[in-house]
C-alpha cells in the first residue's frame, strides 16, 4: 500500500513539502551543491580534529579529555613560555643587580630593561604616594623635578631607595626637626616670629619687624641645620627653605604648623620587600622622569 503522491506546485513545477501558510506553500527544493559540500567538510575537518587534538570531555567517572595524536596542551605550551621567560629575566635580573647603575644606561638592552622592570615596580610599589609619573603630592615628594633632600644621582636615589626615611632600617635616612613649639623650646610669639623670617626669605612679603625679631632666634636654633642662609643641606634631609618648593605648603598656617610640631614621614626600605634587581631599576626609572642629577 503506497501513500498519497507528493503535491506539485503548479506555478514552479517542484515538489512542496506540504507546509501552507496564508496560502504561500513550501517548497522542497534540494539544498545547494555548495552548501552540501562546505557542510561535509566541515564534518571532515571535525573528525581529523577529534583525532589529532584534544577534544572529548572523558567519560563519566573520569577526569581530563582525550588527549589525541598530538597531544597538544595549551596549558603545557603556557607553562613552558613562562618558565622561559622567568629564566631569561632572571639572568637580566642578575645582570641588573652586579652591575652599578651607570654602566647599566651604557648598555641599550639592560637599560630598557631596567626602565621597564623599574616603571612596573614603580606602579606596583611607589605611585600610590608619589604618584603617576612621580608628581607627588601634599607630603609626599614630587621626584619628576630636581629638588632633592637626600640627592638626586643615580647612586644617592638607589641609597634611599634601599634604605628608606625614618624607616627602621639600619643605614636608613634619618633627619628629625625639633618640636619647637610642643616640646616648649620656643615661645608662641617666637615661633610666630619665625614664620615671618620664613616667609621672606622665600621671597615674599613679610613684617619687617617680626623678622628682625626672628633673626637671631633663627640663627641660634636653626641656622645649624638649614644654614645661616637658609639654604638647607640636602646631605642631612634639610630643606632649602628660600625657595617655593614646599612638602607639605608655604603658607604661614602651615609653616606655623611645622615649626610647631613638624610632621616625620616615613619611606620603606625597599631592599626588605624587593630584590636588588628592582630596586636598582627603580632608582633608574626615578633618575628618568626628569629631575635626576
Amino acid at each position: 500500500m503506497t501513500g498519497p503522491s507528493p503535491e506539485i506546485d503548479t506555478h514552479s513545477g517542484i515538489e512542496t513539502t506540504g507546509h501552507e501558510w496564508d496560502g504561500i506553500k513550501e517548497l522542497n527544493n534540494p539544498l545547494p551543491r555548495w552548501w552540501l559540500f562546505i557542510f561535509w567538510a566541515t564534518v571532515a575537518v571535525a573528525i581529523v580534529y577529534w583525532v589529532l587534538m584534544p577534544a572529548w570531555p572523558a567519560l563519566p567517572g573520569l577526569q581530563g579529555n582525550t588527549t589525541g595524536v598530538w597531544g597538544q596542551s595549551d596549558r603545557a605550551d603556557v607553562a613552558a613560555d613562562t618558565a622561559a621567560m622567568q629564566a631569561e629575566r632572571a639572568t637580566l635580573s642578575a645582570k641588573l643587580a652586579s652591575r652599578d647603575a651607570t654602566s647599566i644606561l651604557q648598555d641599550h638592552e639592560l637599560s630598557q630593561l631596567a626602565l621597564s622592570l623599574g616603571e612596573s615596580a614603580f606602579g606596583d610599589n611607589c605611585a600610590t604616594c608619589h604618584g603617576a609619573g612621580g608628581r607627588g603630592a601634599k607630603g609626599y615628594p614630587r621626584l619628576a623635578d630636581d629638588v632633592w633632600l637626600w640627592g638626586g644621582s643615580l647612586d644617592e636615589i638607589e641609597q634611599t631607595i634601599r634604605v628608606g626615611i625614618r624607616s627602621g632600617h639600619t643605614e636608613t635616612r634619618l633627619s628629625e626637626m625639633p618640636a619647637f613649639g610642643r616640646d616648649e623650646f620656643l615661645t608662641a610669639g617666637q615661633i610666630t616670629d619665625l614664620v615671618e623670617l620664613v616667609t621672606s626669605v622665600s621671597g615674599r612679603d613679610a613684617d619687617a619687624a617680626a623678622t628682625a625679631r626672628a633673626r637671631p632666634i633663627f640663627e641660634e636654633q636653626c641656622s645649624s641645620c638649614h644654614g645661616v642662609d637658609a639654604h638647607g643641606d640636602r646631605s642631612k634631609g634639610v630643606p632649602n627653605l628660600t625657595d617655593a618648593d614646599w612638602l607639605y605648603g608655604g603658607d604661614r598656617e602651615t609653616i606655623h604648623r611645622t615649626i610647631y610640631g613638624p610632621r616625620y614621614g616615613v619611606m620603606p626600605a625597599w631592599s626588605e620587600r624587593l630584590d636588588p634587581a628592582k630596586v636598582r631599576a627603580l632608582a633608574i626609572y626615578v633618575h628618568s622622569l626628569g629631575g635626576g642629577e
